[in-house]
């Protein structure tokens, strides 16, 4: 692909009360992180650290230089604040004491 195609991609990123889609046309050969700071995505929220973010295109994590494809959506997520297995574990703890609290009210 020459240097003067462009394609068409999109930048989302999210909190619990905004998001962002940006849609923004660059060169072919464009790198995730490279449309993420094109996008302006730093701007709209304060704090993303593009340089240390964790990118993803389509819910699939990608290096920051993966080459991007025509209608590619690069994802840009915010660190886990909680350990997802730490609240799984949590969350059936609570169910199995609740399931044994309503057997003994019986």
């Amino acid at each position: 692909m020459s240097n003067d195609t462009t394609i068409t991609v999109e930048v989302a990123y999210a909190l619990p009360h905004k998001q962002a889609l940006l849609k923004l046309n660059v060169p072919a050969g464009t790198t995730a992180l490279a449309a993420a700071q094109q996008s302006g995505i730093t701007e709209k929220f304060d704090g993303v650290d593009l340089e240390n973010a964790t990118l993803g295109i389509f819910g699939q994590v990608v290096a920051p230089g993966h080459v991007l494809r025509d209608g590619d959506r690069v994802e840009v997520y915010r660190p886990l604040i909680a350990d997802p297995k730490e609240v799984r574990k949590a969350r059936a703890e609570r169910a199995k004491a609740r399931r044994q609290h309503d057997t003994t009210d019986e």
